[in-house]
């Protein structure tokens, strides 16, 4: 069973790990080998631990828990993360109110529907903190694009920027307003 649940500082360790797998598997031959090598879950696990902490901007962190015969190792409490989400108010205005600044889900944990419960997490989060629209930044190559299309978000900008020193180009997705992402996400039921 995966369950979603506000992300605690114990969890920044496993949050590091994800990052760092799911950017060398994601981004192998689209950014420098070097530069995916080099990435370090414990440097990455600082980050998300003060980002767990921090909730200024209406910032927050989801994370998705597989337990029981579903956890892949018995971690503390028969329990372990496979994924998360994060993000708060848009960093830069002009595109939407709130912002999914990151959705990272081991592998083996896609296609369960994780990334749409993370999503609906951080799609509720944000309304309860005023936002009447959503947007994340994803690299243009990244080859998982389809996963927010398929929510209903549109394609409303691109931009350059430099990952691992290398120019790459990424695209901005935006549901306005917020509740398209809601009603996308919502369980089958729901619907």
């Amino acid at each position: 069973m995966i369950s979603i649940r506000r992300a605690r500082p114990a969890d920044a360790p496993a949050i590091g790990e994800i990052h760092a797998a799911v950017w060398r598997s994601a981004y192998a031959g689209i950014l420098p080998d070097a530069y995916l090598a080099g990435l370090s879950a414990s440097r990455l696990a600082g980050f998300y631990q003060r980002a767990i902490l921090d909730r200024r901007e209406g910032h927050a962190v989801f994370v998705a828990v597989a337990g029981g015969a579903d956890a892949p190792i018995q971690g503390l409490g028969g329990s372990t993360v496979v994924g998360f989400a994060s993000g708060g108010r848009a960093r830069r205005p002009g595109l939407a109110d709130g912002e999914v600044e990151t959705l990272y889900l081991l592998e083996d944990w896609r296609d369960r529907g994780a990334g749409r419960r993370l999503m609906r997490a951080m799609g509720a989060h944000l309304r309860a903190v005023g936002c009447r629209s959503a947007m994340l930044w994803v690299l243009r190559d990244n080859p998982t694009q389809w996963f927010y299309r398929r929510l209903g978000a549109r394609e409303v900008a691109r931009e350059g920027i430099r990952v691992g020193g290398q120019a790459v180009e990424q695209a901005a997705y935006v549901w306005d307003p917020i509740e398209s992402l809601l009603a996308a996400t919502a369980p089958a039921g729901e619907r």
